[in-house]
């Protein structure tokens, strides 16, 4: 191992243990907000989006297979067709929901925010 690879250690362990500054304080507390604000409409979209998407497919399954018969379902046509516009519905309506909720979310911590990336813009110029 060289030196250079040696005080780069060094330094990643060292500044484990240093105190942070209030300008890398704030820092953390942006993007904790900023995590706070998407996690929950990213989180709907995958879930709602995945279930719609497994309806549509069983849909198309009882469409396309003959699982239905095995199942007992003697017209799976129809019903194929009714679980697969449910799933589809389901899928197209994810995003406009998400967009909703990520909009809500940026509306209730926008202040917060935007008053935090302010105090940490203005100290970055005055450290100047």
């Amino acid at each position: 191992m060289n030196r250079n690879d040696q005080d780069f250690i060094v330094q990643k362990i060292r500044t484990q243990y240093m105190e942070k500054d209030t300008a890398q304080k704030d820092l953390d507390l942006l993007r904790e907000l900023d995590a706070e604000v998407k996690l929950p409409a990213n989180v709907f979209g995958y879930v709602f989006g995945s279930i719609g998407a497994i309806i549509m497919g069983a849909g198309m399954s009882l469409v396309m297979t003959d699982i239905g018969a095995q199942l007992g379902i003697s017209y799976t046509m129809p019903i194929g067709i009714s679980i697969g516009v449910v799933g589809m519905v389901m899928a197209i309506l994810t995003y406009p929901a998400y967009k909703s909720i990520l909009a809500s979310r940026k509306k209730k911590y926008a202040d917060k925010i935007l008053a935090l990336s302010e105090r940490i813009m203005n100290g970055e110029v005055q450290g100047r």
